[in-house]
């Protein structure tokens, strides 16, 4: 089926052409719509247009009032102030439009980019052989909802866990676990907890021998030059740290209701074999240059301490490579195998100035262009109820399995609460449980602007009531209830006919903005605007359930037609909180 123009689109390209008519010079200006609170729209862009013109406003949109072609679009257009344009569409217009978006099946009318490119998100990056913490949740939960409306848009989308899988500390695993060989058990024996468990007791064992025996340390530094120079037994150890770790990775991202696929784990070590060439490319382009035997590069707005330059080191004086040598042939990979046309970096906020001089370097080397371009989403702190980022009673970072766990109990709670007036089975509250707590976590995390700190608080995140996803969730399954009950007696139809109450007309020009929302959000990689768009769908459609009876409707046909209405609403939910990472039980 054919995409759906938006009533907001159509109402702009009607009050262009009148412009252009009453003014030509305008040339088809955007009247700048918004909504109003007097009105559907109100147009306040002909102030800025009359005094580019140095017209009068208020005369100017007389003029453009009298060239609008009105139709079965446009109920009433009047001047307003000295020189706004209120704008009202016709009941018709706006039940029309929604069941053209109804006929859409899961698309909803949404058109796909005309000509999509290519996106790497890089998100959710775990530690090897290291537990993951509150501060991994963002990442993965921002990456993954940008990732969702980027593909609903028909943008191309391909993840990328840069996972931490490479460096010094290898030395340490590995040279224990060939002098203690029973202490890890395979992978394909272990669950996660079982494998986290296991390395857990590997790392703080070898961390204990390797602070307390001299020689051993000897030996674990020799056993990292082993690793890096390719050495077949120390890859092999190496590849079991990595294999058990991801078994605990996918049991931590099972628990998040995430999928992660293999393919696009590519950790730090991938990109080893190209960082000499890397290093290389940067010194022959002149790109980095020589400092005190390292290789690096200067930027003149960057500066430190006593206003002396703050370079990014490529390649360290003794020869290593750190974290700028990977990201950078991370980036040559992703465009020139990937083909990718964006970038997406979903890092915490305080590495912002790395990825700036990332960035900058790649952009000097010809890697990215106005073509190919990079985006450092970075996101801020999870923050306890005092404002100090989120610990335990203890001062120890949180642990993320234990935070998912908790939100489930939590909300399992709550579930529990109405499980017998909406008939739960015990496997239906356990099950929506965990989906309404995982959804909680996920939803206050994507409510804020990625780079803004949040307060983790989970009595609020469960809250039947305020912002959170549980209020849409229950927004959600009422609805699918009253699909229920009206059975056979009443289908969802739409009667273009019928006038419309002021909560319908509300909720139908918002049920129409779904489209226009997701494409700004996906554009702007701002899941909180579509969060807020559905927030403000769930209010709505709460207006009208107490404004408008449904089953109780005065006809038959406006019975129908509200059905139509809750219906809509129920899969614009679905399908918003979908985007998000965010199931909608049908039975709360």
């Amino acid at each position: 089926m054919a995409p759906v123009t938006s009533i907001t689109a159509n109402v702009n390209a009607r009050l262009a052409d009148a412009l252009t008519s009453a003014l030509p010079e305008a040339g088809g200006a955007d009247p700048l719509l918004r909504r109003s609170d007097r009105a559907d729209y109100q147009a306040n862009g002909i102030l800025a247009l009359a005094k580019k013109a140095k017209a009068n406003p208020r005369e100017l949109a007389t003029q453009v009032v009298e060239k609008i072609v009105s139709g079965d679009l446009l109920a009433d257009v009047e001047v307003s102030g000295p020189g706004f344009l209120n704008v009202t569409v016709t009941d018709r217009a706006i039940t029309e439009t929604l069941a053209a978006r109804s006929a859409d099946g899961d698309r909803l009318g949404v058109p796909l980019k005309e000509q999509p490119g290519t996106t790497v998100i890089d998100y959710a990056q775990p530690n090897v052989a290291k537990e993951m913490h509150v501060g991994h949740l963002r990442s993965a939960v921002i990456g993954d909802a940008l990732r969702g409306m980027l593909d609903f848009t028909g943008e191309k989308t391909i993840g990328r866990h840069h996972i931490g899988d490479w460096g010094t500390q290898f030395g340490m695993l590995i040279q224990y676990l060939i002098e203690n060989p029973d202490t890890l058990a395979p992978a394909d024996e272990v669950d996660g907890e079982q494998a986290m468990s296991n390395l857990n007791r590997v790392y703080k064992a070898s961390r204990a021998v390797f602070d307390a025996d001299e020689d051993f340390k000897e030996r674990a530094r020799k056993r990292v030059v082993a690793l890096q120079s390719g050495d077949k037994e120390t890859l092999d150890l190496w590849q079991r740290f990595v294999d058990e770790s991801k078994v605990y990775f996918y049991s931590v991202f099972e628990k998040l209701d995430m999928e992660i696929r293999d393919d696009e784990i590519v950790g730090e070590s991938a990109y080893n074999d190209m960082m000499a060439e890397t290093a290389r490319l940067l010194e022959e382009s002149g790109v980095a240059v020589r400092s005190e035997g390292a290789l690096v590069v200067f930027f003149d707005d960057i500066k430190g301490k006593d206003d002396q330059p703050v370079p990014l080191i490529v390649q360290k004086k003794d020869g290593g490579f750190g974290y700028a040598a990977s990201d950078l042939s991370a980036i040559r990979d992703r465009v020139l195998d990937l083909h990718a046309t964006s970038l997406i970096y979903v890092v915490d906020v305080r590495q912002s100035l790395h990825f700036k001089m990332v960035f900058e370097t790649a952009r000097r080397a010809g890697w990215l262009s106005d073509e190919v371009t990079a985006h450092n989403m970075g996101y801020g702190t999870v923050l306890g109820a005092d404002g100090k980022p989120f610990k335990t009673r203890e001062g120890e970072t949180v642990k993320l399995e234990d935070l998912l766990d908790e939100a489930a109990e939590r909300a399992t709670a709550v579930v529990r609460e109405k499980a017998e007036k909406v008939g739960l089975t015990e496997d239906e509250i356990v099950e929506n449980g965990r989906f309404v707590g995982i959804g909680a976590v996920k939803y206050a995390d994507l409510s804020t602007s990625a780079n803004r700190d949040y307060k983790f608080d989970l009595d609020q995140m469960v809250s039947l009531n305020g912002d959170t996803s549980v209020y849409l969730q229950y927004a959600y399954a009422r609805i699918k209830s009253i699909l229920r009950k009206a059975g056979d007696s009443a289908a969802p139809v739409a009667h273009p006919e019928l006038e419309l109450a002021p909560a319908e007309r509300a909720l139908g020009l918002h049920l129409d903005a779904f489209g226009d929302l997701v494409y700004e959000a996906a554009a702007e990689y701002a899941p909180h605007k579509l969060a807020a768009y559905l927030y403000q769908l769930a209010s709505l459609y709460t207006t009208f359930y107490d404004q408008c009876p449904v089953l109780k409707a005065d006809t038959k046909e406006q019975t129908e037609n509200r059905l139509f209405l809750c219906d809509l609403t129920a899969r614009t939910l679905h399908q918003g909180m979908a985007l998000l990472g965010i199931r909608t039980p049908e039975k709360l």
